[in-house]
C-alpha cells in the first residue's frame, strides 16, 4: 500500500498530511491560505496523488510558516509512501503551457534533494499570497522528499499562471516518476541497489 498519513506539529503550525500514490488525483486541502489550497489541488490532480491536508498556522504573522511547513510534511509523507522506491519509474519531466507560461520540469527521486529554481515573478504577491513561497514550498518538498527538482520558466508576465503551471508541471513530472514501471516493478531502479 503506498499510503501514508504523517503529522507535525511545532509551535508554528499544526499540520497533517494523507497521500496515496495509487489515487485519481482527489484532493481536500485546507490551510487557510486560499492561493496555496489552489495550488495544492492542482498537485493532486495533475499527479493523480490523492492528498489531504489539515494545516493550522500561525497566519496572524503571515503565510510563510504555513506554506513552507505543508512543503515539509509532504515532502516526508512522500518518502514515506515510497518506501524503498521499488518498482518506481524514478524520473519525471515535463514541458507544460498555461496560456502565457511555459514551466520546465525534471526531476530524480534519488533521495538526494537538490532544487534548482529558476521562476522569475513579475509581481510580488498573487492577491495577497507572497509569490516568493512558491520557492519557499518546493524547497521543503525537495528538502524533506528527497526530490533532485530543476524548475524553469521558460515564458510568462502572468503571476498566476507562472506559479499554477510551475505546480502543474512539478505535478505532471511527479506523476511520472512515482509509477510503477512494468518492466522493473521488483526491483529497485538504481545500480547501487538501494535509493
Amino acid at each position: 500500500m503506498r499510503r501514508s498519513t504523517l503529522t507535525r506539529t511545532t509551535a508554528e503550525t499544526d499540520i497533517t498530511v494523507e497521500l496515496n500514490l495509487d489515487g485519481t488525483g482527489s484532493y481536500d486541502n485546507e490551510t487557510g491560505v486560499g492561493f496555496f489550497d489552489h495550488m495544492l489541488d492542482q498537485l493532486s490532480r495533475h499527479s493523480l496523488i490523492d492528498i489531504k491536508v489539515r494545516a493550522k498556522g500561525d497566519l496572524h504573522i503571515d503565510d510563510h510558516h504555513t506554506v513552507e511547513d505543508v512543503g515539509i510534511t509532504l515532502g516526508q509523507a512522500l518518502a514515506q509512501a515510497l518506501d524503498d522506491k521499488r518498482g518506481i519509474r524514478r524520473y519525471g519531466s515535463c514541458l507544460l503551457a498555461m496560456d502565457d507560461a511555459q514551466i520546465r520540469c525534471a526531476l530524480d527521486l534519488s533521495a538526494r534533494p537538490f532544487l534548482i529554481w529558476n521562476v522569475d515573478f513579475p509581481t510580488s504577491s498573487i492577491g495577497t499570497f507572497d509569490t516568493e513561497l512558491v520557492r519557499e514550498f518546493f524547497q521543503a518538498l525537495s528538502t524533506h522528499g528527497g526530490i533532485t527538482l530543476h524548475v524553469d520558466a521558460l515564458h510568462g508576465f502572468n503571476s498566476h499562471h507562472i506559479a499554477e503551471a510551475a505546480f502543474k508541471s512539478v505535478a505532471r513530472a511527479l506523476r511520472e516518476a512515482v509509477e510503477t514501471d512494468p518492466r522493473k516493478a521488483d526491483a529497485i531502479p538504481s545500480t547501487k541497489g538501494a535509493l
